[in-house]
């Protein structure tokens, strides 16, 4: 007789473990699996049939794969925490046993562990790290605003502030920053670094409150791995340029509060290179040497192309007539293949070239601009954007020590203050808002200062990391009323008819071009008349489940226009006003 078959052993509910059961094979409290979860990067999962996996019963329970379970069974870590558990116990009992010299000796010998082999396992390369560094970033910056508390340690918020200030230096002196966003969260920003998008937010530098709706344990967990991820990524980014890692702190400049400027960042030869911001670094020199390398390579195979062609027609004029007939042929077609794959190569070096052009113009955005920051604006955001763009900046000594630039310097080119009224002005500079220096990075250009003067309503600031459709509204569009008039009649499905006496005038006055005009309109008209008919022949093919799915998309198209004719229309009556 075949053996019985048990539920629960074979299949999917084999595959899966409950989170209980998880706990009691670990042998460790439901705190510390989570953090064990966390930090090696285990989710739990949805099984496809919850009735199978839990073995008929249709309770909610969280399951995890039973392969990554046996995994965590062997993480050396999980052996670091049994210690510590027994650490607490020992601590405990000596204090209350009023035993301190046992209890210093224990201190002393607390058990620690390292992350370093979890950021290996997790990241087998650099790229990888690279990829998934938002969130490490963004967590990163949070920490550093917040203020200390007995949640959150005093030493982890500094360590915070300092792998920022790190990695900030590191966009600085590699110019990779491309697109800045004011939201109400905060500042977004994004950087290309190897070929990767890098998109972080950084809050606003107000006085924060922990809130106490959220699980701070949880997110500290997070913000452990973060730590000594962006640690491994800040050396790996240092090293690679010949930078010192890590780079020194000047202790006077950071109790000032002056920010970037207190860092010391020294190449492995022992110079500044912060002092020497305004030459190209390195990897701006090798992305414009690619261009110029890849077209000699190019101009070299059309060479050897053109002898090589020379030589097999001298070798040909050898052979017998119909052999030379049918390998001219042969090297006729492979020639053209040739020059149509050379041609291709050729444009590819030209769109190659133009884009690093293009690019190292952009990174040098700021390179002969001069600015002095006013006490209102926001001092660390706006210096590290104009940094990473070839700007000198200086800003008023009430705010933070480290400025090399007065306020009645005669080199200086903008003046960014946040206020209508100054209480002096200098003729030397212009008066900007802080928006313009954001804008100028979107737009990729310097803009016209009149309309970012203090006290003037400031244009629309737009997220760049939206990308608008042609159906989509856009406030930077210049918007024509006829326009508008003939969308909103096409949406409503009404159409303006002239009577037949202004025809008759119209017809009266037009000349000999209007009737070759009216022609053309004609022809566009019968087209459209049968593109009509096509689709109402295809409409009437149309089974009733399609013709549904079909008028609901119309419809959602006709809403989506009305919306955005709406919103043209009331910039149309604000202009006008």
């Amino acid at each position: 007789m075949a053996p019985m078959k048990k539920k629960g052993e074979r299949g999917a509910a084999a595959n899966y473990i409950t989170r209980n059961r998880a706990i009691k094979k670990l042998q460790i409290s439901l705190a510390d699996f989570r953090r064990l979860c966390i930090l090696k990067g285990i989710y739990p999962r949805e099984p496809k049939n919850k009735k199978k996996v839990n073995k008929g019963s249709t309770a909610p329970r969280t399951f995890y794969y039973v392969k990554d379970i046996k995994y965590l069974a062997h993480e050396p870590i999980l052996e670091k925490f049994r210690e510590y558990k027994s650490f607490a116990k020992k601590l405990k009992k000596a204090l209350g046993k009023k035993e301190f010299d046992s209890a210093k000796s224990l201190e002393e010998n607390k058990p620690e562990y390292t992350l370093d082999h979890l950021v290996k396992e997790r990241y087998p390369t650099f790229i990888d790290a690279l990829r998934d560094l938002d969130d490490a970033l963004s967590m990163v910056f949070l920490f550093s605003t917040l203020p200390a508390n007995d949640k959150i340690k005093y030493k982890t918020v500094e360590n915070c502030k300092r792998l920022a200030a790190e990695f900030q230096h590191y966009v600085v002196i590699s110019r990779s920053l491309k697109k800045t966003f004011l939201s109400i969260k905060g500042i977004y920003y994004q950087a290309e670094i190897r070929g990767q998008d890098i998109t972080w937010i950084v809050p606003y530098q107000f006085s924060q409150q922990v809130p106490t709706d959220v699980d701070l344990r949880v997110m500290m967990t997070f913000l452990e791995f973060y730590q000594t991820l962006l640690g491994f990524v800040n050396y790996k980014l240092y090293t690679d340029m010949n930078l010192i890692y890590p780079p020194k702190i000047d202790i006077k400049k950071d109790e000032g509060n002056a920010g970037l400027t207190a860092y010391v960042v020294e190449t492995t030869e022992g110079t500044d290179i912060l002092k020497n911001i305004k030459e190209t670094p390195e990897t701006e020199k090798q992305e414009e040497n690619v261009g110029k390398e890849k077209m000699k390579e190019y101009q070299e195979r059309i060479k050897t192309l053109s002898e090589n062609m020379n030589i097999d027609n001298e070798e040909g004029n050898d052979d017998d007539d119909d052999e030379q007939n049918e390998d001219n042929e042969e090297k006729e077609i492979a020639f053209e293949n040739q020059d149509k794959s050379a041609e291709n190569e050729m444009s590819e070096t030209d769109k190659l070239i133009k884009e690093t052009q293009l690019r190292a113009e952009f990174q040098k955005l700021f390179e002969n601009c001069v600015f002095y920051l006013a006490r209102e604006v926001p001092k660390y955001s706006l210096e590290f954007v104009i940094k990473a763009f070839g700007g000198k900046v200086g800003w008023d000594s009430s705010v933070s020590v480290g400025s090399t630039i007065k306020e009645n310097d005669p080199s200086i080119t903008h003046y960014i203050c946040d206020r209508p009224k100054q209480d002096h002005i200098f003729l030397h500079g212009v008066y900007v808002q802080p928006q313009w220096v954001y804008d100028c990075i979107n737009a990729k250009k310097l803009l016209n200062t009149s309309n970012y003067y203090p006290g003037e309503t400031l244009p629309p600031h737009l997220s760049p990391f939206v990308k608008l459709s042609e159906t989509d509204y856009n406030p930077e569009e210049e918007i024509d009323e006829d326009e508008v008039m003939e969308d909103s009649e096409e949406i409503s499905g009404t159409t303006n008819t002239t009577t037949t006496e202004e025809e008759e005038e119209e017809e009266n006055e037009e000349d000999d071009d209007d009737e070759s005009d009216e022609e053309e309109e004609e022809e566009k008209e019968k087209k459209e008349d049968e593109e009509d008919e096509k689709k109402k022949l295809a409409m009437i093919m149309m089974s009733k489940k399609d013709k549904r799915l079909y008028n609901q998309i119309q419809h959602s198209r006709n809403k989506k226009a009305a919306e955005v004719n709406k919103l043209k229309k009331k910039k149309l009556a604000l202009k006008k006003k």
